[in-house]
């Protein structure tokens, strides 16, 4: 693995900023973050400011991916959480660096109490498949061509682990 420290709350307004064109950089080439166009700057840095848990990993000081998590919002199921997104620099990809920021979420959501993680992927990204399965998450579901990219479709993964 690339020399990377993982570190969990909130980042800086310039390491945001760095992590903003992390995400710009990933959407433009193609990756399934939710966004078809690379999306403004402020844009991803209000929606770092709003998350649950965020993990943060940086290499050299240079903060280089991230992934957070939100306890759902009812009541009946705030004992569990989603991940909403998993984002690392391309340039650090396949290095373990995603490996060690999911892990620190795990970790902080059974510190939390969580009993269930969540999370969900488009179909085609089998790297994602792989990483998450090696987690311990299992899909439990599919939703046919939910995703649309253009005229594409792509199926939607629901996938969870048990924490309890």
């Amino acid at each position: 693995m690339a020399d990377v420290e993982v570190r969990l709350g909130a980042v800086s307004e310039r390491d945001a900023v760095a992590l903003a064109e992390v995400v710009r950089e990933l959407v433009a080439g193609g990756a399934a973050l939710g966004w078809v166009e690379p999306p403004p700057v402020p844009e991803v840095v209000e929606l770092l400011a709003g998350v649950t848990v965020l993990a943060v990993a940086f290499s050299g000081g240079e903060a280089i991916g991230f992934g957070y998590w939100r306890r759902y919002e009812r009541p009946t199921h705030r004992l569990n959480a989603d991940i909403e997104k998993l984002a690392i620099s391309p340039k650090f990809q396949g290095m373990g660096v995603g490996r060690a920021v999911m892990s620190a979420l795990i970790a902080a959501a059974a510190s939390a109490g969580i009993e269930v993680l969540t999370l969900d992927l488009r179909g085609d990204n089998v790297g994602a498949v792989a990483l998450y399965e090696s987690l311990g998450f299992r899909k439990y579901g599919v939703l046919e061509r939910f995703v649309a990219v253009g005229s594409l479709r792509y199926d939607k993964l629901l996938y969870a682990r048990h924490l309890d």
